[in-house]
Order: C-alpha cells, then sequence, then structure tokens
C-alpha cells in the first residue's frame, strides 16, 4: 500500500506557544477531569518511563472542578518536560486528546487515560515499535490483559467490542484502551467528532492506514471514579456507531498520489 503523502494540518487549538528548541521524539497526551488525586502521580510515573529518551508530557485538563490543574501546574518545575494545557469549558475525553496532540511537537504521540489504569512502563514499547514501522501505519493500540475493571464493566466492555468488531471489522478487540501510539500527522487527517477515540482504529484505516496492536497491563484505579456509566456509553455507542458507519461509506481511495513537475 502507498503510504499516505505528507500534509500539514492547521494548528488550532494550540493556544500555548509549544517550548522553543527541536522538536522531542515522542510526545505523550494525557486528558484528565476531576483526577487530582491521580494525575500527579501518573506525571512523574511518565516521566520516570520516558527517562533517557527526548520526549514532552502534556496534560490536559478538560475544565475540572478540583485541584486537578493546580496539581498538574505545581509539577511544571520537578518535570521540565511537562506541558499544561487547560480547556476553559469541559469538551470530553476526545476534544482533550485532539488539544494535546495539536498542540504536540513530536511526530509520534502516545495517549494514556488520565485515571492512571493504564500502565506508563508500557507507553515506550509502543511508541518504539511505531517508530520502527512501515509509514503506512498509523497506529499502534494496546490491548488490555488481566483487566482490573468490575465484572459489570468488563461484560459491558466485551459485548460492545463484539458488536463493534463485527459491524466496522476495524481489526481490534479493545478499542477502549486509551494506550496508544499514533503518528501525529495520520490522526490530523481523521475526520474529528466527539468519541472518535474509541474509533480510532476504524478511522485510521478509513484514511488507508494500517494498524496494530500489542498486549499491555492495566490496573485498578487508585483514586477518583470513573466518568462514565454503562448506560451512558451503549447510548453513546448507538449514535457514534451509526455516524461511523455513515463516514466509512463516503470515503473515496485516490489511489497513489504524486507530485507532476
Amino acid at each position: 500500500m502507498t503510504s499516505p503523502p505528507a500534509q500539514t494540518a492547521p494548528q488550532e487549538g494550540a493556544r500555548t506557544p509549544p517550548p522553543e528548541g527541536s522538536p522531542p521524539v515522542v510526545s505523550i497526551v494525557v486528558p484528565v477531569y476531576d483526577e487530582e488525586g491521580a494525575a500527579p502521580a501518573l506525571a512523574r510515573e511518565i516521566a520516570a518511563a520516558f527517562s533517557g529518551a527526548d520526549f514532552e508530557i502534556l496534560f490536559v485538563d478538560d475544565a475540572s472542578r478540583d485541584a486537578t490543574l493546580d496539581r498538574l501546574k505545581a509539577l511544571t518545575g520537578e518535570i521540565p518536560q511537562l506541558r499544561v494545557l487547560a480547556h476553559r469549558f469541559n469538551a470530553g475525553q476526545s476534544r482533550a486528546i485532539r488539544t494535546g496532540v495539536l498542540a504536540a511537537r513530536a511526530a509520534i504521540v502516545v495517549t494514556l487515560d488520565g485515571d492512571g489504569q493504564n500502565d506508563p512502563a508500557d507507553a515506550p514499547a509502543l511508541a518504539r515499535a511505531l517508530e520502527q514501522a512501515p509509514a503506512s501505519v498509523g497506529l499502534i493500540g494496546g490491548e488490555r490483559v488481566s483487566r482490573q475493571d468490575t465484572a459489570a464493566k468488563r461484560w459491558a466492555s466485551r459485548i460492545a467490542n463484539g458488536v463493534r468488531r463485527r459491524v466496522l471489522n476495524d481489526e481490534t478487540t479493545d478499542t477502549g484502551c486509551g494506550l496508544k501510539a499514533m503518528r501525529r500527522e495520520a490522526f490530523l487527517r481523521l475526520p474529528y467528532f466527539d468519541h472518535i477515540h474509541r474509533y480510532l482504529p476504524a478511522m485510521m484505516l478509513r484514511e488507508g492506514y494500517h494498524v496494530a496492536f500489542r498486549p499491555v497491563g492495566h490496573r485498578p484505579r487508585r483514586a477518583g471514579r470513573s466518568k462514565y456509566t454503562n448506560l451512558g456509553r451503549l447510548m453513546a455507542a448507538v449514535t457514534d456507531l451509526t455516524g461511523v458507519l455513515w463516514l466509512r461509506s463516503r470515503a473515496r481511495d485516490p489511489g497513489a498520489i504524486e507530485e507532476v513537475r
């Protein structure tokens, strides 16, 4: 398959000027909302996991109502690679991820959930795997093993993943895993919609990229509480799945693209 051509995306939403100097190799983007108990420890774990690498960490606070933003700001002196972006209004996890990717300076972006259940120790391996993969691979996603969630949540996730995989044929058994490595350019090619973070493999395939997956660990939530309910996920999934099917039906492949001089 021919790799998609390079394209520069507009930097909407990147209100904070990026630090000066050469860009890092990898940007780690973490959306957070009311995670004052988990975010500081997670930031330290990410910095430790990528120690010795050329990286930056972007936490995107989605208008938290607690002290999440203050606690992250206090860490910027301790972790020089840490950048903190803040939404004025709550816009959801997908928009927070997009804000982080737009502001990211690296060509490879790794995302993690802000609740600390994704193990940062697994993140460098995903980033390296994508860096070494052909340019046609747009995403390498984590697939959680030994999930540390309630039985009800695991059951609901298993059903949702099965339905989505059967309908979209998106090659993944765990699209809900927040730990993913993506090419920034590939992500910015995708049509944005709320909840797109649950459909990234399908959207990457729509754009002509390949996707791959690696097993990753999963941890119990140590602080805070889940922002989603099984019913809430189900209601959103019905609408989202219909929309994704429509988007896929409207895709047209131009084949190889070349500049004629």
